[in-house]
């Protein structure tokens, strides 16, 4: 038996035409969502981007800033520094170790340093006689500002106490004789002079003296390389 059809053919089609457009417009919705989703993913990324660029830009703003500070403090300790060497070179013209090397290179052939001690003090002022006369309290006045005037750099005096060992007093006398006829020093003078034996065998002297740094000393770049060169040598020759 035949199957009959009676839906009519325009209805069939117009349900099929529905159900395209239906389908095409929930595909295009669909579409339309993940564009718009991408879209609010991509600006939240964005947004997210532009917060760590500028957490980045604040933090090297900072780090930017310390370096200037750090380089800012370099500069001024290298400053300080050089302040500080020029102003030891005017306190000190004549450095320990040049000092130590003129000391080492007066030594006469046996006779060793034991014990050097080196003492600014402020000079001893001459006391004057007290005035009789009103003229002469103004003049002492006027002397006693002169002098309070000089700076206190200028009235240091460096005294070096030496102790040191000897075969004999001949070989004391010739170091203190070199030491006065030095130009670093002045008033080099014998403190004691005593036998001292090692090993209840051997006899030696052990001497003291005393001298003080000139104040008039002003070595140059060759002196100084001159003296450190020649207590070298000394050096090895013992």
């Amino acid at each position: 038996m035949a199957n009959i059809n009676f839906v009519p053919d325009d209805y069939v089609q117009n349900n099929i035409s529905r159900r395209t457009n239906l389908m095409y417009l929930v595909l295009f919705a669909v579409v339309m969502i993940a564009l718009c989703g991408s879209f609010m993913t991509i600006k939240v990324r964005q947004r997210a981007c532009s917060l760590k660029e500028k957490l980045v830009t604040t933090k090297m703003a900072k780090i930017q800033k310390t370096i200037k500070q750090f380089e800012e403090l370099q500069a001024k300790r290298g400053a300080m520094m050089r302040t500080a060497l020029t102003t030891a070179e005017l306190l000190e013209p004549v450095p320990r170790s040049v000092l130590l090397a003129s000391l080492t290179n007066n030594l006469p052939q046996g006779v060793s340093l034991l014990k050097l001690s080196l003492v600014q003090k402020e000079s001893k002022q001459t006391s004057r006689v007290a005035s009789t006369s009103k003229y002469q309290a103004a003049q002492a006045k006027k002397a006693a500002a002169s002098e309070a005037a000089v700076s206190r750099e200028k009235l240091l005096e460096t005294h070096i106490d030496i102790e040191g060992m000897a075969p004999s007093d001949l070989q004391v006398a010739a170091y203190i004789e070199r030491l006065s006829n030095s130009s670093l020093l002045d008033n080099v003078a014998l403190v004691e002079s005593k036998e001292h034996k090692i090993e209840d065998s051997t006899t030696f002297r052990r001497f003291k003296l005393m001298a003080m740094l000139r104040k008039d000393v002003h070595l140059t770049r060759e002196d100084v390389k001159r003296i450190r060169s020649k207590a070298e040598n000394t050096i090895w020759n013992f």
